[in-house]
């Protein structure tokens, strides 16, 4: 499969408001695609476009407000995009949530919200969008699944069965679309400074000092500029790479979860607590437990 070329391309990127989303348009923009950007932030992905717009002015450039929890306004936007985009040469499933707390300190609500966005939401557009992919030769699709789309640590029940889902999905179609000549990325971002961990819910059985106390230790984990995870994941794509992790906070874990797959969990959370491990999320860690998922979107 050819490199993938940028120049003149239409992509599709979600969350595109700000964190990696919004690294990702201003670098798409740089290489000379067109934007179609979709946040429910009205406010700051009027900011995201009028900076591309001021940097790019010959860019095309289109924008969609949709909440992706509401399965049927992101079904309308959908049939939206296909109709006025019916050639599209990348789509970045990128919008992601994040939900504190052990299974059972979460309601079912709480638990199927972050599973609408992080998983339904992806599979939705993927599923309505793929008839643009497949009209334009050299397409390719990234979907962003997470560090805890590798490994599963407790306080993330949720939150890793949205990003495993997006994996699972991920691979199969990377298999499924290879003889229509579309690439398929599957990207798991360490430790990223966005606003997940702002946004991210806290269970409603999740004391508010436990939830403190985690996300402290957290928060101190969170390295890696969203500007240069964008470039990560386009280098990834240009070279169409199956899989792409970002950083050492993805790297390591997802080496530990290879060769001690029932128990790297403890593992980790040893060398965090002796200071060993230090890109170890610290999800991982006891304390840490209800902390907001790796900030990946």
């Amino acid at each position: 499969m050819q490199r993938f070329d940028f120049a003149g391309a239409t992509a599709v990127v979600t969350g595109a408001a700000s964190g990696i989303g919004a690294a990702l348009a201003h670098a798409l923009a740089r290489r000379g695609s067109n934007l179609v950007l979709l946040d429910r932030d009205a406010g700051r992905l009027d900011a995201v476009t009028a900076a591309i717009r001021a940097d790019h002015p010959g860019r095309e450039l289109h924008t969609y407000l949709v909440d992706l929890a509401d399965a049927a306004a992101t079904a309308r936007v959908a049939v939206e995009i296909g109709q006025r985009h019916p050639r599209i040469r990348l789509l970045v499933n990128n919008a992601g949530v994040g939900l504190g707390g052990r299974f059972d300190q979460v309601t079912f609500d709480e638990f199927s919200w972050v599973i609408d966005i992080n998983f339904r939401a992806v599979a939705q557009l993927t599923h309505a969008l793929l008839p643009a992919l497949k009209a334009e030769p050299g397409a390719h699709l990234v979907n962003v699944s997470s560090l805890f789309g590798l490994i599963a640590p407790a306080g993330q029940a949720a939150y890793s069965a949205s990003k495993f889902a997006v994996r699972g999905l991920t691979e199969a179609l990377r298999h499924e679309l290879v003889d229509d000549g579309i690439g398929v990325t599957s990207v798991h971002p360490g430790g990223i400074r966005t606003r997940i961990t702002e946004n991210a819910r806290v269970g409603s059985g999740v004391s508010l000092e436990e939830y403190a106390a985690g996300r402290a230790q957290f928060e101190k984990l969170l390295t890696i500029a969203p500007e240069r995870a964008a470039e990560v994941i386009l280098r990834g794509v240009e070279r169409r790479r199956g899989r792409v992790l970002i950083g050492w906070s993805a790297r390591l874990p997802d080496l530990l979860a290879r060769v001690m797959p029932a128990s790297y969990n403890r593992l980790l959370v040893t060398g965090l607590n002796r200071g060993v491990v230090r890109p170890a999320p610290a999800a991982d860690a006891t304390p840490a437990a209800t902390a907001p998922p790796a900030a990946t979107s």
